[in-house]
């Protein structure tokens, strides 16, 4: 520590010199402290030093230790003091008639002053003496400023020191700060999950984990179950039907809202849905989200007074007529089908129930609860991460399915959900870290890792059975409708959300929004029954003359090329008033497209009011060949708007060689609503045949086989982290910029845009010449080396070139080689030419044309596989997957089907 006398900040002042000592702490980072010390006279600058440290310690402490504060008898201020600017710190109190208490903190030439508060009682407009006077010195020293031709006088200069001496003054008021301290402990939410067991008596002990049901982390998202419980309804008299793998009956959760009589095996054939096999599980675990009965083994149902029944048809193969039966079954009582299955999510199949299935369920529609139909609803499908789209589903884009996606527990869309235009609605399910957590199979077994869109439809469920103990007189239109109308936006940044005609917005990926319970079962209470249902069909446009026949038999239509090929419909008043039809709900559009890679085909379909539904978008792993034969999208992204104008489609063909575009044949319109005229209304039927185009014509009816189809497991193409992945909210399902590329692009894929840049042009005419000259260096190496070995043809044995000419398949016995010679010189092919084998003889060609009894082609030249024998043997059949070998080979002309395009079985598309 040094102690030093500052001298030059020693002013004079009367008859006493006031004492600053300068105090310069070289341990704490050379802080400079200023003491003041009062009274000292000018003979202390020769003090012995015991009373300079003596004055040191006091002045120290005075700058350290904080004085008691006396607000009530006096006011106190801050000054600071410039010290080098004339005045000294006492001549400053003296002069605002304050006294000096102390030195403010730790601030350095800051002091607190006092001064002895007016016998007034302090206001906010009561005057201050302290502050009077420093305005009254601070006019003093602006006229000095000014008197530059008169003497001043010794008050101004006086006054002009001070003020100069003294930059800032602030009185000190008194404030209550808020402490923040961590919140005193209350008691939980009334919406939190431990706020809600105990007002409803909840003691399930996975209840808090069952997010879906309330989600104390995100309570934005969850079914919201809750206030209708609180409006006293849990789904009593309602049953629903687990159309799945079985349903364990005996489990803790289910026993006792168990229906046996609307329960059956049709996988074995008998009464009960005994889940035997090992995976067995999905239909147990979603009929304990709907109807898990209230404190048992883990955790309550979102309807847990309401029944369920279970309805085995995925363990095993299955016919059509058990499949229709299963659909049916107990539809007098059973109000509402649960469905998570359908056809496999990969992304390649295309497939929908056949003619006995498709009756069965407008027989449930049109006589189901005594006439207001079976409720169906279905999972959209868990294959977005394949490419896969729910309009390539029978099932899921009926409009007699309530088609449900999935979001997670933060509203996000998760991966695997499978976007289009037929999805209603979405619910809660896996994602983001968090799975639905449920009954599992066994007495008193529960799982944490339930999920998928498969998890979704049981959720969806739940709600409509207690919005149809509210109001049990719903019909299943009402049901969608309430869905529609009813949809709670999510996630409104995303800009997947498009508006529609009716004002509503709508998104691929969520629908029409996310269910909420509260909300649902409240506009249910006091909705208003829609009247019955209208429909009518448009004849078929045909393009290019483009026929299909019942076996599926293409011919004519228009080749897809540049920029696609679009279409117009005109649908008029006068057409809604000759088929009683006022108000639209669905549309479906049917086309007929021959295409040797149907996943390249994007179709979408525009209304007169400029409201663009996609329904297929491409579909990378799909490499069907058998095109589109009449097969039926639909969309309910229209629902509400006025049909009347021009509807227009479009088909592109997306990045393909040119031998594989395709041709649009022809397409039409089905369009879904209400009656003008109730009394009017009539049922409708399937048709027998509905493929064929022109769909005018007559088709006849063939006595056909039939197979067992062997059902998609609900779970089958569920990805494995779909309860770990995040979801997204900022992508759209389907980009609306997707490029439109030239198809006549031959053997380079991207040539149709080499024009644009002539750099690159250039470049590919390069490659090109150089491929040539290498070609021309090898065939002259090759014939080199043959001329050195040169014979003659055995006698008898010479062949004239036309004989060649003239039969291009056949070549005399023994001697293949020199002809095979050709082709063997191009060694392996390019896989281009591995897939499209069926163009080989551009447009028209079909494999079964070829003779397999004439030249012998280089395996993998023409064909996908290696055959056996060199020219014997059938020519592969060509199809999603490989069939059976003892398969039939198709009459020309007709696509050969993975299974059937329409109701057949797709155990061989996945």
């Amino acid at each position: 520590m040094r102690i030093e006398v500052d001298d030059r900040l020693l002013p004079s002042c009367r008859a006493y010199r006031r004492r600053v000592l300068h105090l310069v702490l070289t341990e704490n980072r050379n802080t400079h402290l200023y003491l003041y010390t009062p009274f000292l006279p000018a003979s202390s600058m020769k003090l012995p030093w015991p009373l300079v440290l003596a004055v040191l310690v006091h002045q120290s402490a005075l700058a350290f230790t904080p004085t008691k504060r006396s607000y009530s008898t006096h006011n106190y201020y801050v000054i600071e003091h410039d010290p080098r600017a004339g005045a000294s710190l006492d001549v400053i109190a003296r002069a605002l008639g304050v006294e000096v208490v102390e030195q403010a903190g730790q601030l350095l030439n800051h002091w607190l002053v006092r001064a002895v508060k007016p016998n007034l009682t302090s206001r906010s407009n009561d005057p201050d003496p302290v502050i009077d006077t420093f305005n009254v010195l601070r006019v003093m020293a602006s006229s000095a400023d000014h008197a530059h031709l008169v003497p001043r006088s010794e008050d101004q200069i006086r006054a002009q020191e001070v003020v100069s001496s003294l930059p800032y003054l602030s009185r000190q008021t008194l404030r209550q700060r808020t402490k923040r301290a961590p919140p005193p402990l209350t008691p939980p939410s009334n919406f939190s999950s431990q706020a809600v067991a105990e007002r409803f008596g909840i003691k399930d002990p996975m209840f808090s984990k069952q997010w879906h049901l309330v989600n104390d982390e995100f309570p934005d998202h969850m079914m919201n179950v809750t206030p209708v419980w609180e409006m006293g309804l849990t789904g009593k008299g309602v049953i629903s039907s687990l159309v799945d793998d079985g349903l364990d009956y005996t489990s803790e959760d289910l026993k006792d809202n168990f229906d046996a009589d609307s329960s059956y095996d049709f996988n074995d054939h008998e009464p009960l849905p005994t889940p035997k096999k090992f995976d067995d599980l999905h239909g147990t675990r979603c009929a304990g989200q709907i109807a898990a009965v209230k404190n048992r083994a883990c955790g309550i149902g979102i309807a847990y007074r309401s029944k369920i029944a279970g309805v085995r048809i995925l363990s095993g193969p299955i016919s059509d007529v058990d499949e229709a039966a299963a659909l049916n079954y107990g539809y007098q009582n059973v109000s509402i089908y649960s469905c998570s299955w359908g056809p496999p999510d990969n992304g390649q199949s295309m497939e929908g129930p056949g003619y006995l299935i498709k009756k069965a369920v407008v027989n449930g529609i049109n006589n189901g609860r005594g006439g207001k139909g079976s409720i169906f609803v279905f999972a959209s499908g868990n294959g977005a991460a394949n490419g896969d789209q729910c309009n390539f589903d029978g099932y899921t884009n009926s409009i007699y399915s309530v088609t449900v996606s999935a979001v997670d527990y933060k509203g996000l869309h998760p991966y695997y959900s499978e976007p289009c235009a037929a999805n209603m609605i979405v619910a809660y399910s896996s994602g983001s870290g968090k799975q639905i957590v449920t009954t599992d199979k066994g007495k008193n077994e529960c799982t944490q890792a339930h999920g998928g869109t498969s998890a979704a439809a049981p959720n969806a469920v739940g709600v409509f059975a207690l919005a149809l103990e509210a109001r049990p007189d719903l019909t299943w239109r009402d049901v969608q409708y309430l869905c529609v109308e009813n949809g709670r936006m999510i996630n409104p940044e995303d800009s997947d959300w498009e508006p529609t005609a009716s004002g509503r917005l709508y998104s691929y990926k969520y629908g029409y929004g996310v269910l909420d319970a509260a909300k649902y079962v409240t506009a249910a209470q006091s909705w208003k029954l829609v009247k019955p249902q209208a429909w009518f069909e448009t004849p078929a446009i045909q393009l290019g003359n483009g026929t299909m026949d019942a076996e599926e038999h293409y011919s004519g239509g228009q080749f897809i090329g540049t920029g696609g090929i679009t279409s117009t419909i005109l649908i008029t008043k006068e057409m809604l008033a000759q088929n009683n039809f006022e108000s639209l709900e669905h549309i479906n559009v049917k086309v007929w497209i021959n295409h040797m890679a149907r996943g390249d085909v994007e179709i979408e379909i525009t209304s007169p009011n400029n409201i663009t539904s996609v329904l297929a978008k491409k579909r990378g792993g799909d490499r069907a060949n058998t095109g589109y034969p009449g097969w039926m999208f639909m969309s309910v992204k229209h629902w509400g708007e006025s049909p009347v104008g021009d509807w227009t489609i479009k088909v592109n063909d997306q990045n393909t060689p040119h031998t594989n575009n395709g041709t649009f044949l022809g397409w039409n319109m089905k369009f879904w609503g209400s009656t003008i005229d109730p009394s009017k209304a009539r049922k409708y039927e399937v048709p027998l045949i509905e493929n064929v185009l022109p769909v005018h014509i007559k088709a006849p009816v063939y006595a056909t086989p039939t197979s067992s189809t062997f059902r998609s497991k609900p779970t089958s193409h569920l990805p494995g982290d779909h309860g770990d992945a995040p979801g997204e909210n900022t992508s759209p399902a389907f980009p609306s910029d997707t490029p439109h590329p030239t198809p006549d692009v031959g053997w380079f894929p991207s040539l149709s845009n080499l024009v644009s840049s002539q750099k690159w042009f250039f470049g590919a005419i390069g490659a090109v010449a150089l491929f040539g000259i290498g070609m021309g260096v090898f065939f002259w190496r090759r014939r080199k080396a043959r001329l050195a070995n040169y014979t003659t043809l055995p006698a008898g044995d010479d062949m004239s070139m036309s004989a060649l000419a003239g039969n291009r398949s056949g070549v005399v016995s023994g001697s293949s080689r020199p002809t095979r010679e050709l082709y063997d010189a191009f060694g392996e092919v390019s896989d281009d030419d591995e897939d499209n084998d069926e163009g080989t003889a551009l447009r028209g060609s079909h494999p079964q044309d070829r003779d397999s009894t004439g030249l012998r082609f280089h395996s993998g030249f023409l064909d996908d596989d290696e055959p056996s024998t060199a020219g014997a043997g059938p020519t592969p059949i060509y199809r999603d997957e490989p069939g059976p070998s003892h398969e039939p080979r198709p009459s020309p002309g007709r696509a050969i089907s993975p299974g059937g395009s329409s109701g057949d079985s797709w155990e061989h598309a996945s």
